[in-house]
């Protein structure tokens, strides 16, 4: 009678094979619509966090809606891959071939995009209760960094033509403002430009009236700006 050696690679792929087994038997019409339903349910809540937490100048919709997607077709994928090992293999080939070229702007956008990915790979492998878990606490901490940096106002660049009188009396009034930064400063034979980052206290913008009403002063223009005045 012949010995026969169990090696732990032999183990591993029984494993393998037999959780492969078990979640196809797991596939059914009704799993299936459930995960996707979680998976709308947890995009639409990610949807909300990133439309009330947005402090940058050109709200993306589009941007926003495609998170939901990216939640439910990356459950969709996880679940064909946790019940097929077939199709996994050929699903990480095409997937291994395709480029994204649209750039984000923002960094914070791809925190979001990774956490719609996050969301769905939990979701299709069938943990339910660590994916809302894990969504609320990730929303939580977003609503919570959100507030934190809104406390000290928003952040704008002021924009100022004037001539050299106008100048100064801009910076008399400017005074009143604790948290500015110049930026730059243009002189031409026409007059002098001069930019300012200042942050502003439940967004105040009284004082750009004022600096219109100086003498010297041509105009004045106050945009929003995403940029973090230190």
């Amino acid at each position: 009678m012949e010995n026969q050696t169990t090696t732990f690679s032999d183990i591993f792929k029984n494993s393998f094979l037999e959780g492969f087994d078990l979640a196809r038997q797991n596939l059914t019409v009704a799993n299936v619509i459930l995960a996707l339903l979680m998976a709308l349910g947890v995009g639409l809540f990610i949807y909300f966090v990133y439309r009330k937490t947005y402090r940058g100048v050109l709200y993306s919709h589009t941007y926003n809606l495609s998170l939901i997607l990216i939640t439910m077709i990356t459950t969709l994928v996880i679940m064909v891959i946790s019940h097929s090992l077939g199709l996994s293999l050929g699903m990480v080939g095409a997937l291994s071939i395709v480029r994204f070229r649209t750039a984000l702007k923002d960094p914070s956008d791809s925190v979001y995009m990774f956490w719609s990915i996050v969301e769905g790979i939990t979701l299709g492998a069938g943990f339910y209760l660590l994916a809302i878990v894990g969504a609320l606490c990730i929303g939580a901490a977003v609503f919570g960094i959100s507030f934190l940096g809104k406390a000290g106002g928003d952040t704008f660049l002021l924009v100022i033509h004037c001539d050299q009188q106008g100048e100064r009396a801009a910076a008399q009034v400017l005074k009143r403002i604790q948290k500015k930064r110049l930026k730059s400063k243009t002189v031409t034979r026409g007059g002098t430009e001069l930019t300012y980052e200042i942050r502003l206290p439940n967004s105040r913008t009284g004082f750009v009236d004022e600096l219109l009403g100086q003498d010297g002063v041509i105009d004045a223009a106050l945009v929003s700006y995403k940029g973090d005045l230190a």
